[in-house]
């Protein structure tokens, strides 16, 4: 029998991932053109979810948390600092490549395009996956928080459907089958319920330093939003429509926030 929190983790980790084999199911409705302006929608509009995620339930509540004491501050501060570190090492340490580019980023590889865009998509996941992990541990020690657990699984699954798009997509317009673009997009999403399963079982040691790991989670997705997904969208010309996705999604999941929160 599942207890509560394995459940909450089970159904949220399944949610954000079919989510994202959603989002590579739309591989089935495109002709074989490189759109650029769906692309930079779909970008645009995961930044703007993932930004507002990033703040308003991780990093508010992270500092909520420390009650403005000066020692719980700094541990949140440094919590950011380490969430983005994290990331920067994982960026350069992995060989991947972006939707929109054609130069892949860190060490050489002979993986081709396909894997490549698989890796890029798995760093952007892996934040997701602990702020959710880190969402079910903070239920584990105040049941009050659920909301928390709704929200971020409900946000982070919103925009996994483009973030899956953003994979099968790119495959297709390069001349994979429409099975295989679809197959690669959906395995995508499949590192943030592994990343979220991860937190949890390590709940009882995340309870003891919430804050710290709320900020931590917060660092590492506004890592992923900044150096990543925001330029990303505004690579090409009209970069007005990827403005317009970034503040759409991030209203969308402030509204989220405030309703279900």
């Amino acid at each position: 029998m599942l207890t509560e929190i394995q459940t909450y983790t089970l159904f949220s980790g399944l949610f954000v991932s079919l989510c994202t084999a959603a989002g590579a199911a739309i591989v089935f409705l495109i002709k074989r053109n490189n759109n650029e302006s769906i692309a930079q929608i779909t970008l645009g509009f995961s930044g703007g979810v993932m930004l507002a995620a990033s703040i308003f339930s991780l990093l508010l509540p992270a500092l909520e948390g420390s009650e403005g004491r000066g020692a719980n501050l700094l541990t949140v501060v440094i919590g950011f600092i380490l969430g983005i570190t994290l990331l920067i090492i994982i960026d350069k340490s992995l060989p991947h490549l972006h939707a929109l580019s054609d130069v892949p980023e860190g060490p050489k590889s002979n993986f081709n395009k396909s894997t490549l865009l698989f890796l890029a998509l798995t760093i952007h996941n892996i934040p997701e996956g602990m702020a959710l992990g880190v969402a079910i541990a903070a239920f584990s020690i105040d049941p009050s928080t659920i909301s928390m657990i709704v929200v971020l699984a409900f946000g982070l699954g919103l925009q996994n459907i483009p973030e899956g798009a953003a994979v099968s997509m790119p495959l297709y317009i390069e001349g994979k089958s429409k099975i295989r673009s679809f197959i690669f997009g959906a395995l995508s999403g499949i590192v943030e319920p592994i990343a979220a399963s991860i937190v949890v079982l390590c709940s009882a040691f995340v309870a003891d330093l919430l804050p710290f790991f709320l900020s931590f989670a917060a660092g590492a997705m506004l890592y992923v939003v900044v150096e990543e997904l925001i330029p990303q969208s505004h690579e090409f010309e009209h970069s007005d429509k990827a403005t317009v996705s970034v503040l759409s999604g991030f209203i969308l999941m402030m509204i989220l926030d405030v309703a279900l929160g």
